[in-house]
């Protein structure tokens, strides 16, 4: 399973070398992030690379994802590169992560823990909805593929308007 993400990561960061795509992790500015209502609700379709941001029963905006390398069913434990599937809330935030901004997801639940303490395994955790790596603008790049560690990845332009719309205590729900 690493093997697979270094090498990805490697193809990445090689067409990033020939495409000119280098950047000082700065945000699109032909494309400024739109200002969006509160949102209520986030939805992830995992199989349809999608990500949808609803305001009172009413869709606002969607995005296309990057998931984990290893991105078909719900997360069993720590290190299978797998993002959780179920009910789930934005729990916190953190502008200064490693990734441009994060928003946490409240995996584990009881329930996730409670599968992985019957398998002796640690559930993992730290899924974040975050942009992409500090120090790398590579946008036209990166969202053709699934490389993360089981978060859920979106551009710096799109996570600045998420960041901006999707207050913590947001309820999220991760399908399949």
């Amino acid at each position: 399973m690493r093997w697979r993400k270094i090498l990805i990561g490697s193809i990445g960061l090689l067409l990033m070398a020939a495409l000119g795509l280098a950047g000082a992790n700065a945000i699109d500015n032909a494309t400024k992030p739109e200002i969006l209502p509160r949102i209520d609700k986030v939805v992830v379709y995992k199989g349809e690379r999608r990500l949808e941001l609803w305001r009172r029963g009413k869709l606002i905006k969607q995005y296309r994802i990057s998931l984990g390398g290893n991105p078909v069913g719900h997360k069993q434990q720590e290190g299978d590169s797998r993002t959780p599937e179920g009910e789930y809330v934005i729990d916190y935030r953190n502008p200064n992560s490693r990734f441009h901004k994060s928003l946490h997801i409240s995996y584990p639940n009881e329930e996730d823990r409670r599968r992985a303490r019957e398998r002796g395994v640690s559930p993992g955790g730290d899924i974040m909805i975050h942009g992409l790596p500090n120090g790398m603008d590579l946008a036209a790049v990166i969202s053709e593929f699934d490389w993360t560690d089981g978060c859920i990845a979106v551009n710096n332009r799109e996570i600045e308007e998420i960041w901006q719309a999707v207050p913590n205590g947001t309820a999220i729900t991760l399908k399949p």
